[in-house]
């Protein structure tokens, strides 16, 4: 018979995770040993196996609890012009990231290092992400309905914008999160009207 979980499983496990979060962001997956995992959380190497049996099961945990979130805080908004609830998904997404930045490093730099089979249950994540942005920016922008192929580079330069944002932004720095969130959002919007006309 198996042991009951202690109360607070879950929040020791969550804390792990922020932790080797921290650790792979700063030091590198490759570099990490197990032993450096559970010196960064403050806690035995037995404690850790207790959670985790090896550094690739914590990798694929950080990353897809990380895409998970994002998944659930970018669902399609109801209301609204085409245009609001594009820049409803990139507050969102923008939000998300607020305080996690060593997850999103993660994801976008440590992701390809897994074992294809692991890797593709996360990278089926991000499409769904993307299929959401690639929707809302086609809406947003009608005129690309005659210029199809534009949408998945469109989106995806959204995405670049996005993604890399952790490499300057600055909660004190000179423009705040929501009003990035209008500048990349009118950024696409305009510059895509702009391609598609040069293409009728």
């Amino acid at each position: 018979m198996a042991r009951p979980l202690a109360a607070d499983y879950g929040d020791k496990r969550k804390a792990i995770l922020k932790a080797s979060a921290r650790l792979f962001a700063r030091d590198g997956y490759d570099r990490a040993s197990m032993a450096d995992i559970a010196a960064e959380c403050s806690i035995s190497k037995a404690l850790l196996y207790h959670y985790y049996d090896t550094k690739e099961q914590l990798l694929v945990a950080i990353i897809r609890e990380h895409l998970e979130e994002l998944v659930a805080a970018t669902l399609p908004p109801a209301g609204g012009s085409p245009r609001a609830r594009l820049r409803a998904l990139v507050g969102a997404l923008l939000d998300c990231y607020r305080d996690a930045d060593h997850e999103h490093q993660i994801q976008i730099n440590e992701l390809k290092k897994l074992p294809k089979p692991r890797a593709e249950e996360l990278v089926e994540l991000e499409r769904v992400l993307v299929r959401r942005f690639s929707a809302a920016v086609a809406a947003a922008v009608p005129s690309l309905e005659k210029r199809s192929a534009l949408i998945k580079p469109v989106t995806m330069s959204l995405f670049g914008m996005l993604n890399w944002h952790y490499m300057w932004f600055r909660e004190d720095g000179p423009i705040t999160r929501e009003a990035y969130a209008d500048l990349a959002t009118d950024l696409i919007v305009e510059g895509a009207q702009k391609a598609a006309a040069r293409g009728s």
